[in-house]
């Protein structure tokens, strides 16, 4: 089973030259540590950020410089600061090219619900729910199961939604599913990992067609 580096890593090869891309809070944050030097890639961040690098160096932090999630980062050459409605301006107008989101559980429909857990304050959906309501291309990095072992792959979300038949791939420690007219559909695994245990570990149903390949970093 993949670490949350390498769900990460495993993502980063779905950025391709030129994009935008926006990453949400926990695994996509960690997406910007493995792009390739050789792609020109801005990453957004709705606090009004336009140039992210990867996380600092320890002993090299600025308290200033931080992402939506409130973690510490760096600045590529060219980085600018703006203010959050014109950082929502560009989400809402769709500049951003990839969105990459954390979740808590995605319906085979490709519905997310990733910003509240009833009984446990919350200050808000944040700026996923404009993230989910305006990008064309939403991938989810995310655990497969809880921690009690749980699907979080399921046919029909249980928790509060964030957004409506959005989500078009999902990267989990176990596999790389994409969400089709007919439900999820298994694309890859992760090394060592058989698709039983990835049909075991799913309370969706999945589309398996011919031998499913090993995931590639």
């Amino acid at each position: 089973m993949l670490t949350k580096e390498q769900i990460a890593q495993r993502i980063s090869r779905e950025v391709k030259d030129r994009y935008y891309v926006n990453l949400g809070i926990g695994i996509p944050t960690l997406v910007a540590n493995y792009v390739p030097e050789n792609l020109n890639v801005e990453f957004q961040s709705e606090n009004g950020v336009l140039g992210m690098g990867p996380f600092p160096y320890e002993g090299e932090e600025d308290a200033d410089i931080i992402n939506a999630g409130k973690q510490t980062i760096t600045i590529l050459d060219g980085g600018s600061f703006f203010d959050s409605a014109f950082s929502f301006g560009m989400i809402r107008s769709k500049k951003v090219d990839l969105t990459i989101l954390g979740a808590m559980e995605v319906a085979e429909n490709g519905d997310i619900a990733n910003w509240k857990i009833p009984g446990k304050m919350v200050k808000g959906m944040g700026g996923a729910m404009d993230l989910v309501a305006s990008a064309e291309n939403i991938i989810v990095a995310m655990m497969h199961v809880n921690k009690a072992g749980e699907s979080k792959i399921l046919k029909k979300c249980t928790l509060p939604l964030t957004g409506v038949s959005c989500v078009k791939r999902v990267v989990t420690e176990l596999a790389v599913l994409d969400v089709t007219p007919d439900g999820f559909k298994l694309i890859e695994r992760a090394p060592g990992v058989s698709v039983e245990h990835i049909i075991k570990s799913t309370e969706a149903d999945l589309i398996i067609e011919g031998e499913i390949p090993e995931m590639q970093f």
